[in-house]
């Protein structure tokens, strides 16, 4: 269960990398998107900081680094947040999801709907661990 969240967690980190950095470089969205913001900067941005940070701590837990309770604790809040973080902007796409449908989005989904299945995963995933 472990080393699938610091999977999970990686892929995480890959994907809004590319996102952030896409957006960094070029000013534009690197799927099309509309580019949300938060506090002045692109979302896309946060869930970069999130993921690092679920596979920073779950990497402490693999590598047992920190106690896995503690650990556990960490990655739930972290997921938490990433869970409100990424539903919010995904209600903001539902419109144009409903109306278009899943041709829409060019991976059938907006990235804040997939960073939000990711965080939800990750979070349901810690629940299954050892420690509550």
């Amino acid at each position: 269960m472990n080393k699938l969240i610091l999977t999970l967690s990686t892929l995480g980190v890959a994907f809004s990398g590319y996102l952030s950095s896409y957006k960094f470089f070029s000013d534009s969205c690197a799927l099309g998107e509309s580019c949300p913001y938060f506090l002045g900067y692109p979302s896309c941005y946060y869930g970069f900081i999130m993921f690092l940070l679920l596979t920073i701590f779950s990497y402490l837990v693999v590598f047992n680094r920190i106690e896995t309770a503690r650990g556990f604790k960490i990655i739930r809040l972290i997921s938490l947040i990433g869970i409100l973080f990424a539903g919010y902007f995904t209600v903001g796409e539902l419109p144009r999801l409903f109306s278009l449908g899943l041709k829409a989005y060019i991976l059938g989904l907006p990235t804040c709907a997939l960073g939000l299945i990711f965080f939800m995963l990750i979070g349901g995933i810690s629940y299954r661990g050892k420690s509550y």
